[in-house]
């Protein structure tokens, strides 16, 4: 067979059987509409508090022998000192890398031993340490996490390696333009506020923070009567109740008074959209930040279900009209940020330079969308599914469990919204999606900023948006809670 012969031969044949596909081809379906939810079976987690003001708090689930334990301090990166950035994660990050009894790698080593291993950390209004163990191990497992939160040493030659491991990741996050871009927007949002500056630190704040400072933060932060000890999975309450006698029964709160939480509120910079110039940045990030409300708002509910619709997931509308339909990027995401005493509502889309203005205005043409006209009840549907079923997810280790029930004491809402939350949800309607868009996203609330090459997307920016901000990267201060002055 010549090579034409054989060319012809498979022409013929490949046509053959895009004929035969053809005829077998059945119509397209529609997917089937999402079923109902489901209701969350598990029960309620129950409370009771030591004489020493720690509360016990236990989500019960039985049939596997497994707990997560997880201690809360309810004071976080919004307590660090003026000029220490970062202080509290420092603190939290040092819980295990030495005790009194204990070094660092004894730690570790005595995890192990448990099956399990020790995680520490901090964030707005919380630190934690936290473990997973089998139902048998628990007792030496809380023992542990007693030793590292109460008796930490901060040894030096720890809190050096600490910062210099920090100060390089941070290195390689600040070289990001998506990563400048919404820490610069968490400012722009926040202000003055406590929530206002890097969780981690900066640069120069880590440098700043000595022994003494982590010592103090310590001190007046990690006391009983301003923690919770969460245990969920295999574990009655009078067996909880019995194990946190033993383990932190003697931990005494001091004699002086918690101090007062400082102000976190939202105190937003003036409108003015902020341009972060990062000459050589490969891509530019675009992130947009409104100020909402605390956590504990009544229309929480109806703030988790719009962001979902807006850019949760695949399906999101900020997805589908940046990146399925115009291939600007390769997600674009928003998120409901809700903290104690304040909130907010986050987009972050990485993107071409030359696009970056374009991306600025799609963003803000969904958040018109979502205030002009209620959204579709199939959309409301889906989205409310995706965002229900992620939730369900959550709960199906004990992990997970433990942190969902930590989340709600760290923020002050009551134990009942966990077996609550998937009826809240699924009651939101498309006029209350419509009316806390209408509430919230006005353009007057809108803080833009983009991190890139200026010189790329600066012209079109300044036609879009009016007066613009322009900061060099090497002059971002994340410390400092004024606004950049427009031109």
């Amino acid at each position: 067979m010549t090579r034409r012969t054989m060319h012809h031969a498979l022409a013929l044949a490949l046509a053959a059987w895009l004929a035969g596909a053809g005829a077998m081809a059945q119509p397209y379906e529609t997917p089937p509409a999402p079923a109902a939810p489901r209701p969350l079976q598990i029960a309620t987690p129950a409370e009771q508090q030591l004489p020493n003001g720690l509360r016990v708090i236990v989500a019960e689930r039985h049939g596997v022998p497994l707990v997560s334990a997880r201690l809360v301090v309810l004071s976080g990166a919004e307590a660090d000192l003026p000029q220490r950035a970062g202080l509290a994660s420092m603190t939290a990050g040092l819980l295990t890398r030495g005790t009194r009894r204990h070094s660092a790698p004894a730690l570790a080593s005595a995890a192990e031993a448990l099956g399990g291993s020790i995680e520490s950390g901090a964030g707005w209004n919380q630190a934690f340490v936290g473990t997973t163990v089998t139902s048998p191990k628990l007792s030496a497992a809380l023992a542990l996490l007693a030793e590292v939160a109460l008796v930490p040493t901060f040894a030096p030659a720890e809190i050096e390696r600490y910062r210099v491991q920090a100060l390089d990741e941070m290195k390689v996050a600040y070289s990001q333009p998506g990563t400048v871009a919404g820490l610069t927007a968490q400012r722009a949002v926040y202000g003055a506020g406590a929530y206002g500056h890097p969780a981690s630190g900066t640069p120069a704040s880590l440098a700043r923070i000595t022994r003494a400072d982590l010592q103090r933060a310590h001190a007046a932060a990690y006391r009983p009567d301003n923690a919770v000890l969460v245990l969920a999975g295999d574990i009655t309450m009078a067996d909880a109740v019995d194990l946190a006698r033993t383990h932190f029964g003697a931990w005494k709160a001091p004699a002086q008074p918690l101090a007062a939480a400082p102000v976190a509120t939202a105190q937003a910079w003036p409108g003015n959209a902020v341009v972060i110039d990062m000459p050589g940045a490969g891509q530019a990030g675009v992130a947009l930040a409104l100020p909402t409300m605390p956590a504990g708002a009544p229309e929480r509910f109806d703030a988790e279900v719009t962001n979902a619709v807006l850019g949760m997931g695949y399906s999101s509308r900020l997805n589908q009209e940046i990146r399925i339909k115009r291939g600007l990027s390769y997600g674009a995401r928003s998120d409901a940020d809700l903290r104690r005493q304040a909130g907010a509502l986050r987009v972050a889309v990485q993107t071409k330079n030359p696009s970056a203005a374009e991306v600025v205005g799609l963003i803000g043409a969904e958040l018109d969308r979502l205030v002009q006209a209620p959204v579709g009840a199939d959309e409301l549907s889906a989205r409310k599914a995706s965002l229900i079923g992620g939730f369900s997810r959550s709960l199906e280790t004990t992990q997970g469990l433990a942190d969902e029930v930590a989340s709600l004491a760290v923020v002050g809402l009551p134990l009942a919204d966990l077996t609550q939350r998937i009826q809240h949800l699924d009651a939101v309607t498309p006029a209350q999606v419509q009316g806390f868009a209408a509430s919230y996203f006005g353009p007057p609330r809108r803080r833009v900023v983009v991190a890139g090459v200026a010189s790329e997307f600066l012209p079109a920016l300044k036609a879009q948006a009016g007066p613009v901000a322009v900061v060099p990267v090497q002059s971002l201060d994340l410390e400092s809670p004024a606004a950049p002055a427009a031109p």
